[in-house]
């Protein structure tokens, strides 16, 4: 039988059963992507879709609230349980809106506000010029070493000893070590800034123990719910509980109407996901399979900034391989390795044609591969790398990938062990 969407829109019908296809038959490195459960998916899917909900539970501005509020509050509860924050909001959209309403929370509009540049790891909402933060905010942005990659945390502090920021952004993009967010609190209390901490790709990393949690020293940690975290496409903010009442009134009515409930449905599934030792041996796999993937690469002669990676993510430098990122990131796009091109510290290349790549094991950690498959995927980002203007080639490693993708299909479930290990 022909599913109801396949009647009525058959076009759309076809170009989803595409991507599931592409998905399926490639290797995934983008840092930022993965895949969601079965049942993730059936609540984003779900008749929570239909539900407007403007407010939080128990306080809500329609009625028909009897079990969104039930809904809310559990994936509140799951939040706070699994971070051991005080007060947790999972109604932003997004990891952007949640980083603005934790701006709106502390600070107003026109006080300076210090974060990672952009070109060096940060993201756009941290204050970075083209984005509005750096509209309705004094922006002051602090680099890495360019020598080293890593972060120079007497450059920061000479930093905001200078400038007096109101906010500190710790968190990144492209950073591929671990953050030292104790010492950003630190650097914090000393100019008397408050500080906010955006675990968006690490948030899975956190949960799981792997990667030092910002919570004890943060005023407000900002995520999204997707990523390492494996959860649907959306955002969430945990804070102190004298934040509470700020970050919610910033969130709704500030920059938001009604919440999304079909999204936050799904992300206290996500929530439960996450708090099972099979998360945790899923994230320290992640780790594994990047450690794994970053030697392998180095080994094949690939530059890779501050030398390796402690988390989920690498990024490479290609000038040594004198081919610009965006051109090897399309070539690999050929041989089904989905990666993005990125500016690496102190690139002289224009941020539409950089000289990086970033690469993230998220995704195929999901599938059930581990360190062996990582080190055929840098075998064939180190064939394409070198044969990047023969198109048979490309073609070749094409076809090895999906070879490779067919002995790890996509999960239906994330809890049950598998044959080749555990498969997400």
């Amino acid at each position: 039988m022909k599913t109801a969407l396949e009647q009525y829109d058959p076009q759309i019908y076809e170009l989803i059963r595409q991507e599931e296809a592409r998905q399926s038959g490639s290797i995934r490195l983008i840092p930022s992507e993965n895949y969601v459960s079965r049942a993730v998916m059936m609540a984003s899917s779900s008749c929570l879709t239909n539900k407007y909900a403007e407010g939080y539970p128990g306080k809500r501005y329609y009625e028909g609230q009897q079990v969104t509020d039930l809904i809310e509050k559990l994936a509140q509860d799951r939040a706070k349980k699994l971070f051991k924050a005080d007060h947790a909001n999972v109604q932003p959209y997004s990891g952007s809106v949640a980083n603005l309403a934790a701006y709106a929370a502390l600070i107003q509009p026109g006080d300076t506000i210090m974060g990672m540049s952009l070109s060096h790891g940060g993201h756009l909402t941290h204050g970075w010029k083209v984005s509005l933060t750096s509209k309705y905010y004094k922006s002051v942005s602090y680099e890495v070493n360019t020598e080293t990659g890593r972060l120079d945390f007497d450059a920061i502090r000479d930093l905001a000893k200078k400038h007096r920021p109101k906010i500190i952004i710790s968190g990144a993009t492209a950073y591929p070590r671990t953050i030292d967010f104790d010492v950003f609190g630190e650097i914090a209390q000393e100019v008397g800034a408050f500080l906010i901490s955006d675990i968006a790709h690490i948030a899975g990393l956190v949960v799981a123990g792997i990667h030092k949690s910002p919570v004890p020293y943060a005023d407000v940690v900002s995520t999204t719910t997707h990523k390492t975290l494996r959860g649907p496409r959306g955002g969430m903010l945990l804070c102190k509980a004298e934040h509470a009442e700020k970050v919610d009134k910033a969130v709704f009515p500030g920059l938001q109407g009604g919440p999304h409930m079909h999204t936050l449905t799904a992300i206290a599934v996500a929530m439960a996901e996450a708090d099972t030792p099979e998360f945790v041996a899923y994230a320290q796999q992640v780790v594994k399979n990047a450690k794994a993937l970053a030697d392998k690469l180095l080994e094949y002669g690939f530059n890779l900034v501050t030398g390796g990676t402690d988390n989920h993510l690498m990024l490479i430098d290609l000038r040594n391989k004198d081919i610009p990122g965006k051109k090897l990131a399309k070539a690999l796009d050929r041989a089904r390795i989905v990666t993005n091109y990125n500016t690496v510290p102190g690139d002289p290349a224009p941020p539409f044609n950089p000289s990086g790549l970033r690469l993230g094991t998220p995704a195929i950690t999901t599938r059930g591969m581990r360190e062996s498959e990582a080190e055929q995927i840098a075998t064939f980002i180190h064939r394409v790398t070198e044969n990047i203007d023969k198109e048979s080639i490309i073609e070749q490693v094409g076809k090895e990938v999906l070879l490779l993708c067919s002995q790890f299909p996509v999960p239906e479930h994330f809890i049950i062990p598998q044959r080749n290990g555990y498969r997400g």
